[in-house]
């Protein structure tokens, strides 16, 4: 054995390096391993922070093509300078990655650099190194989904990877799949002068979001210029010199149709990264999508063995693995954390950005459980409309007999930001009266949010 700690953290992702810094925080000695040359994962690296690095970007650009002179700013002929775009995204992910590593030599926490397998509980090995642990925890996060007779070349077929690192506007980009990650990044290109056409599997945009919102979201981007092509599935796309080939039949079965495009996004979804790490060989179960099956305190069936974030069941986002990180290490260290999986946010960052949390109309609806639903539109608000920011409503969903929250959804300026008032109203056990009766600065984007309250018993102030 070359060294030995109390807990050794496969995957320096937000999952990863948040359990290990709490790890340290806790009195345990801890390593992470991490096979990439910087520390923060898919998200720091090429996810998360990079895409919104290019969202805040490209909405400034089209901002001051097209919206600005509304307000009286006059900018004279706008030019894209991708390059320095580009510059812009690289430098927020250099410095993110570094203040990672600056944490860790804080917390006096060992990167092991490598790529990392369990030969047996108690034991994590990293290129010619063996490590003895206490606890192991598997944070090794997720990766692309392939599609079927597609081929990602990062080129002309890309994945959210490539589509970061764009050398050129695309004329033409067709997105395959019309979730999150393919939304936000057809709408960078788009702003950027691209045409986008969406190709989605499904009958409708943002698979498992509140069917309402998404509908709306769906017009709001058309009326931006992306195309959707909905229940249909791409067969087969072929490269040449001149750009991708898609082969494109209706999701039930059909005729075929080929449409053409420089550059094709495939964004079908992730999947758990469990191989490499020698699972079998430690006795470590996984479930038909190959991830790993763990209980309420992330134990899977070897003892000693944890696994967290995207690797588990849930949703495969950031911030929830960030949570499943920290309760995870406070339980092995004795505490009682506690999670509420229903209460983990989503945030789709268009522009209206999209938020969410808790239960949609289509889930109470299918639980029988009887609602009473409260809507306000930005429109109606002072603070929106001085921002010509008029698009988007709030709906917030409370059980029809004892008043509390128990969904909310947001389409609208800063949605990401003001859905978390009603995160921890949730949290608590809030009703949407509590929302309503809590005074909220004028003039304030909020202020939906308490008139959205004020609708649950019909009695919104100012529509």
């Amino acid at each position: 054995m070359t060294a030995s700690y109390d807990i050794i953290v496969i995957g320096g992702g937000p999952g990863g390096y948040v359990a290990a810094i709490r790890a340290a925080q806790l009195g345990f000695k801890t390593a992470c391993v991490e096979k990439e040359s910087v520390l923060g994962g898919t998200c720091l690296r090429v996810g998360c922070i990079p895409s919104k690095a290019l969202l805040h970007a490209s909405e400034r650009f089209h901002e001051a093509a097209h919206d600005l002179a509304k307000l009286g700013v006059k900018t004279g002929k706008i030019a894209l300078d991708l390059s320095t775009m580009m510059a812009h995204k690289t430098s927020v992910v250099n410095d993110n990655t570094k203040g990672i590593e600056f944490l860790f030599k804080k917390n006096k926490i060992d990167w092991l650099k490598g790529e990392g397998s369990i030969p047996s509980a108690g034991q994590v090995r990293v290129a010619d190194h063996t490590y003895a642990a206490k606890h192991i925890i598997i944070a090794t996060g997720s990766s692309v989904t392939p599609l079927p007779g597609i081929e990602i070349d990062e080129k002309q077929i890309v994945s959210s990877t490539g589509a970061l690192a764009l050398a050129a506007v695309p004329e033409n980009l067709v997105v395959i799949g019309a979730g999150v990650i393919g939304l936000e990044l057809g709408s960078v290109w788009s702003r950027l002068g691209a045409k986008v056409t969406v190709i989605e599997y499904l009958d409708r945009i943002l698979p498992g979001m509140d069917g309402e919102v998404a509908k709306s979201m769906q017009r709001i981007l058309e009326k931006q210029g992306l195309q959707f092509k909905l229940a249909s599935k791409v067969t087969s796309a072929k490269t040449s010199s001149g750009g991708a080939a898609l082969s494109v039949e209706p999701a039930s079965g059909g005729k075929a149709e080929s449409i053409k495009a420089d550059v094709v996004l495939v964004a079908v979804g992730r999947r758990a990264n469990t191989d490499g790490l020698g699972l079998n060989q430690a006795g470590v179960k996984t479930d038909e999508r190959g991830r790993v099956l763990a209980d309420a305190h992330y134990q899977t069936n070897v003892s000693g063995i944890y696994a967290i974030g995207d690797v588990i069941a849930g949703p495969m986002l950031a911030h929830k693995a960030e949570e499943d990180g920290v309760a995870c290490v406070e339980m092995i260290a004795g505490q009682k954390p506690h999670v509420d999986y229903n209460l983990v946010p989503g945030v789709v960052y268009t522009t209206p950005e999209v938020a969410a949390i808790g239960q949609t109309e289509e889930q109470l609806k299918t639980a029988g459980v009887k609602y009473n639903v409260g809507k306000f539109n930005y429109i109606a608000n002072g603070r929106a409309r001085a921002m010509n920011a008029t698009e988007g409503f709030v709906k917030i969903l409370a059980d029809a007999q004892s008043d509390r929250i128990l969904g909310a959804h947001i389409i609208g300026a800063s949605a990401g930001e003001i859905i978390h008032e009603i995160a921890v109203a949730m949290e608590f056990g809030g009703s949407a009266e509590d929302l309503a009766r809590t005074c909220h600065a004028h003039p304030t984007l909020s202020e939906i949010i308490k008139e959205a309250a004020l609708a649950v018993a019909g009695r919104q102030i100012h529509s």
